[in-house]
């Protein structure tokens, strides 16, 4: 997107707790999604929630570092909220929503409330974190809605799973974060994975996870938790078997994209077998897989449609 080029330094006063912005923001347009505006205002709340969601440390220099993602962020969701709009009979469990923002003050080690106050001394509405959860489980309701037709999964490959599971008194759970980048051409993989890692190194995983992953994740910094080993396909458990924590894997093509990712800690638990419950998060998890895929193609295609003007 070479638009992002082109942004404009947004002026960005710090002080010891929080970010102030009461200061010099000139909150005129930034940009046009379709029949969306996105103005600077815009653009400073976005890094704001996105280095409170990640815990990171408020600098100028990080500040001046996440506009381009900030804006990436804006417009996918702009764009997401476009498509939304055109639907009227989209639906989202409020017990979904609750469970997001549960699991985000998990990521953050601290509760609901303690969030509510993270935000509020940051000028941040909760209404507005709330505002963004609510888009992204719009938007998979959508996505379940035109594609559940085609959430085939492989009996075989989770009969598979289930007979393995049932032979451990011992499983190990993995704390992993998660980079996904587009399918590109076979010969230019290696050359790529090798840029990625590099920039790992220099700029850490979370901050290249929120410029480059395009899963949900990425304002996360690719945080996507804790994972059991029972519900994980052979391929990514004979990685995550094959790596230590704190390494990063080799690229693992899968049908959304390029995965690559980071074991952060590991810890062994009792293998508490619950048949029914372990094969209906293995199918969750196929058919999450599958309706991933169908979101990525799905906002691809829409994107080209829709105008983006840069002020």
């Amino acid at each position: 997107m070479n638009n992002l080029k082109k942004i404009i330094s947004i002026i960005i006063v710090l002080s010891v707790t929080s970010i102030n912005t009461k200061a010099e923001i000139n909150d005129s347009i930034f940009a046009t999604v379709g029949n969306k505006v996105i103005t600077r205002s815009d653009i400073v709340n976005e890094i704001k929630i996105i280095l409170i969601s990640t815990g990171q440390q408020f600098s100028a220099d990080k500040l001046k570092a996440l506009q381009a993602v900030a804006v990436k962020a804006l417009v996918k969701r702009n764009v997401k909220r476009i498509e939304i709009d055109r639907y009227n009979n989209l639906q989202f469990s409020m017990t979904d929503l609750q469970n997001e923002i549960i699991k985000l003050a998990d990521s953050m080690n601290t509760d609901i409330e303690t969030l509510k106050n993270t935000l509020a001394t940051n000028e941040i509405g909760y209404e507005d974190l709330i505002e963004i959860y609510k888009t992204e489980l719009l938007w998979n309701s959508l996505i379940f809605d035109l594609y559940k037709n085609s959430m085939v999964v492989n009996k075989d490959e989770v009969d598979e799973q289930l007979s393995i599971a049932q032979d451990k008194k011992e499983i190990i759970e993995y704390l992993i974060s998660e980079i996904i980048i587009p399918h590109i051409n076979k010969d230019d993989l290696d050359e790529k994975i090798k840029e990625i890692k590099s920039a790992i190194n220099t700029e850490g995983f979370e901050n290249v996870a929120l410029k480059l992953s395009i899963s949900e994740s990425a304002l996360e910094g690719g945080d996507i938790g804790w994972i059991d080993e029972n519900i994980l396909p052979k391929s990514l458990k004979t990685e995550m078997e094959r790596i230590n924590v704190g390494d990063i894997s080799q690229a693992i093509v899968l049908p959304e994209g390029i995965l690559i990712f980071k074991i952060r800690d590991k810890r062994k638990v009792e293998n508490k077998i619950d048949i029914e419950e372990i094969k209906n998060q293995i199918i969750k998890n196929e058919k999450t897989k599958i309706l991933n895929m169908h979101s990525l193609a799905h906002y691809d295609k829409l994107r080209r449609t829709v105008t983006i003007k840069y002020y």
